[in-house]
């Protein structure tokens, strides 16, 4: 056979196998199962300390609060107690999911991004708890339940915001962020307005007693002043001195308003009980020390960075 014959022959026979190999059928493993995103695990697959110690404190107070109530302990009205407490702990589980970028970028803990989504998940979770013992409260009746929801704008503003995290947590998913794109974000957006419309909904519920919703603002406040810092200053020591500060007068202002408008009481004894610290710190207090603590973290990680350094 002469030389051209044979190259030809050779390549007749590579492409005949080759159609076989791409005719053949692709054999699935059936017994393959997908694996599951254990909210433990990190976007590897691998098991993450930072995680799971997130996971098992945020799930902790809805444990207690379900054992309070499984063991009588939540006195005469049982549910609409553990509802308030539910409330309650969607809320501080709000701030937290928002905490978590500046915490990042103050402390230089890039890491703690991976535990934003879980958080968020989980006052979602929280939320629709708040309202599934509401519903127990009302001896399961939910027509009474829209109407009172309709009636009453505290309740109208709640499920508004519930609703909120309701479609927050449905596009919280790998396949939501890749189908909606740059809308993702926008969508996002609205978990500020919804922190808002849910503290209008907490100050109306506590009436007079507004010690939590206004120490709950004046964390909220710290958490917006601190956006609108330019990145450069985000970690610097002065620009968090100045958060810090505006936050607290802010708490100040605060309480100082809900009183003037919406109660009979003093609205200056309240600004006045703000600097008595007799009876323990008040709200703007416990702000202003909470962001004077959040500008000192950037010398305290400067200085354990020199030590490395040194060691």
């Amino acid at each position: 056979m002469s030389g051209a014959r044979y190259r030809a022959a050779r390549g007749s026979e590579a492409g005949g196998m080759n159609a076989a190999a791409i005719a053949a059928p692709v054999v699935i493993r059936r017994n393959a199962k997908p694996r599951i995103a254990w909210p433990w695990l990190d976007r590897a697959g691998r098991f993450s300390t930072l995680k799971a110690s997130v996971l098992v404190l945020a799930l902790l107070p809805g444990a207690m609060l379900a054992w309070l109530l499984a063991t009588g302990q939540m006195g005469a009205e049982p549910f609409k107690q553990a509802n308030r407490e539910a409330g309650l702990i969607a809320y501080r589980m709000l701030l937290f999911t928002l905490l978590v970028t500046p915490l990042r970028v103050v402390g230089n803990w890039p890491q703690l991004v991976i535990v934003r989504r879980m958080l968020g998940v989980i006052t979602l979770g929280y939320a629709l708890a708040h309202l599934g013992l509401y519903v127990a409260h009302m001896n399961g009746d939910v027509a009474k339940v829209a109407s009172e929801i309709v009636a009453r704008i505290y309740l109208t503003i709640g499920f508004v915001a519930l609703l909120g995290l309701l479609a927050l947590g449905v596009t919280s998913t790998d396949g939501m962020v890749r189908r909606l794109g740059k809308g993702w974000k926008r969508l996002h957006r609205i978990v500020v307005p919804i922190a808002l419309l849910g503290l209008v909904h907490f100050f109306l519920q506590s009436r007079l007693d507004v010690t939590e919703p206004t120490l709950m603002a004046g964390l909220l406040l710290w958490l917006l002043a601190w956006r609108t810092l330019p990145r450069e200053m985000q970690a610097s020591g002065l620009g968090l001195v100045a958060v810090a500060l505006v936050a607290g007068l802010g708490t100040v202002l605060v309480e100082y308003a809900w009183f003037a408008l919406a109660t009979h009481v003093d609205p200056l004894r309240v600004v006045l009980a703000n600097l008595d610290l007799e009876f323990g710190p008040r709200p703007a207090v416990i702000v202003l020390m909470v962001g004077l603590a959040a500008a000192g973290l950037p010398w305290v990680r400067r200085s354990l960075a020199r030590l490395g350094a040194r060691a």
